[in-house]
Order: C-alpha cells, then sequence, then structure tokens
C-alpha cells in the first residue's frame, strides 16, 4: 500500500476544483464584459409600469397615488425610447426617475460613473446634441443659451468655476431637456481639472426664446 497516494489524491481534487473556480470566474468576466450596459428605457409621461417591465436595469415599482423619485439599482444608461426624438446616454451613476399618478414625471442624472476630465466630458456633451440635432430636437434659447462647443472660448469659460454651461434643447411642444457641464472638485484627484455633466428631462419650464 503506498502511503502517499491519499495525499495525492487529494491534491489532485483540490487542483481540479481550482480549476473549476477559476473557469467559472471566467466565463461570468467574458459575459459581463460583453453584456449590453443595463438601462432603463423610457418615454416622458409613460406608465411606470411600462417602463419597468421594458428595462433591463431593475428599479422599484411607483407608489399609487403618491409623487416620489426611484433610484435604478445599479449603474444604467438611458435609452430615450420616443420613435422621433429618441437618444441614448452612456452609464449613469447618479439617476432619478420621478413618478407622479404611476407616470414617470421627469429625469434627472448625470451620464457618467465619475468626474471626467474635459476632454472626456466634451465627448459626452458633444455626442448628446449631435443625437438631438439629427432627431429634430431645437435649441429653446440659441442666443441666450447656446449649444455647447468645442473651442477655446468654451474651454475658457468651462475651466472658470463659476460659469460653466448650460443649454436647453426642446422636441417641438412636448418635453424639454436642460444640458449642463461644470467643473468639479474631485477630492480623488486634486490635481486635475475634473468635470461634471448634468441633465434633466421634463415639461418645457423654460419658454422658448423671441426672435
Amino acid at each position: 500500500m503506498n502511503p502517499a497516494l491519499p495525499v495525492y489524491d487529494r491534491r489532485r481534487k483540490v487542483a481540479l476544483i481550482l480549476v473549476v473556480l477559476l473557469a467559472v470566474m471566467t466565463v461570468r468576466w467574458v459575459v459581463q464584459a460583453f453584456a449590453d450596459d443595463p438601462e432603463i428605457a423610457l418615454i416622458y409621461g409613460e406608465p411606470w409600469e411600462d417602463m419597468r417591465q421594458r428595462s433591463s436595469a431593475k428599479i422599484n415599482p411607483a407608489i399609487p397615488n403618491e409623487t416620489g423619485f426611484r433610484i435604478p439599482k445599479t449603474d444604467a444608461r438611458l435609452r430615450y425610447m420616443h420613435p422621433q426624438y429618441g437618444f441614448d446616454t452612456p452609464l449613469a451613476r447618479f439617476f432619478t426617475i420621478s413618478f407622479k399618478d404611476e407616470r414617470v414625471s421627469s429625469i434627472r442624472m448625470s451620464p457618467q460613473i465619475e468626474p471626467l476630465l474635459l476632454d472626456d466630458a466634451m465627448k459626452i456633451v458633444l455626442d448628446l446634441q449631435d443625437q438631438w440635432r439629427r432627431r429634430g430636437w431645437e435649441l429653446t434659447s440659441p442666443k441666450t443659451d447656446p449649444a455647447i462647443a468645442d473651442t477655446p472660448e468654451w474651454r475658457t469659460r468651462l475651466r472658470d468655476i463659476n460659469k460653466g454651461g448650460t443649454t436647453f434643447w426642446q422636441a417641438d411642444d412636448t418635453y424639454q431637456t436642460m444640458l449642463s457641464l461644470h467643473r468639479f472638485k474631485d477630492d480623488r484627484h486634486p490635481d486635475e481639472e475634473r468635470y461634471l455633466i448634468s441633465l434633466s428631462i421634463g415639461n418645457i419650464w423654460v419658454p422658448r426664446e423671441k426672435e
């Protein structure tokens, strides 16, 4: 009888278990890497449950006969589902959807998962504005609150912590977005200029600029 055999068998079993665990972890990583981002898919004013059933990101039900808001349970991107005015955002960590009478009543979010360098923040802002232009959104106040642009003048303004930039866009006379880009103090990157994007969607609260 070989007394070393049981030890060898135990080591082989441990090695086999480690291989299986590594394989499972690898599969999970690959699935997560190639899976679609969790999303909230909605249209302003629609029934809350329609939004919940359509979205891949989990969010709690609305409270009947109440006004309030909910937050997705994970980072999620917004997919605005309107057949003409639809658009998409990157993943957001700050993301609130308000409800009233069990309907979507407003959306507030920051379409990013952390404060960004100006170049990266500008890419998101310009992409959103390009989507809106292509889909037929119009500037509410083209003179007072023009579209944010990647120009030396805009970059100088954005670097001023007391200024930043805000612009309003609207879909016909149905609803409106407010898009802001401001410098943000990020304690994790004290030596870098970081920026925060804010996006709100609701009914029209800023009147169209008179010509």
